[in-house]
């Protein structure tokens, strides 16, 4: 590709990007994450570009796969998982910023997005595994307010101590994941 971007002239281009069909930088590598730990999602350039893909760059969509590429090099290395909010969002002696604008949100927002990015792509579709994914998933839920109608899970978005319990399980839960969908035992 002769007008590659850096990596952060895409992250520049995705946190500058006014179109409703861009997510941030955080939002995507949510989704990113998501991809390569979750369920295979054949169409995840599409669905991270809500089918607008043709209105993107060329350049910014080979930045996204290679992006994509390295979370996934990262975890076939047994690497965690470099998570992009702040180093403070578990520790509890620090006021952290839990709000819809803050990177945690953001990033589980984008991630639960992919998780429900496609119907024919269901997390949730082995009955062995489902209440282990739903467990699992619950950080990314909870944070994302993607369901805050429900009342479990809007008391426990509203619970400052359990979120905090939530955000310090994220890392070990996306691990889990990944070898509950990419492994045989």
């Amino acid at each position: 590709m002769s007008n590659q971007l850096s990596f952060d002239e895409l992250l520049d281009f995705l946190d500058n990007q006014e179109s409703q069909f861009v997510l941030d930088s955080v939002a995507t590598h949510g989704f990113l994450t998501a991809t390569v730990i979750g369920r295979p999602l054949p169409n995840w350039i599409d669905a991270l570009f809500e089918g607008h893909v043709s209105e993107v760059p060329d350049n910014v969509v080979d930045g996204i796969r290679r992006w994509r590429d390295s979370i996934m090099a990262e975890l076939k290395n047994e690497t965690p998982i470099e998570l992009p909010f702040g180093e403070d969002a578990g520790n509890e002696e620090v006021a952290v910023d839990f709000s819809d604008e803050s990177d945690i949100v953001a990033w589980s927002i984008g991630f639960v997005d992919a998780m429900y990015g496609d119907e024919a792509s269901n997390w949730f579709e082995d009955e062995d595994t489902a209440e282990d994914v739903a467990v699992l998933t619950l950080p990314m839920i909870v944070l994302s307010g993607i369901d805050d109608e429900d009342p479990e899970l809007a008391d426990m978005r509203a619970d400052q101590d359990k979120i905090i319990q939530m955000v310090n399980s994220i890392e070990g839960n996306l691990t889990e994941l990944f070898l509950l969908f990419h492994t045989n035992d």
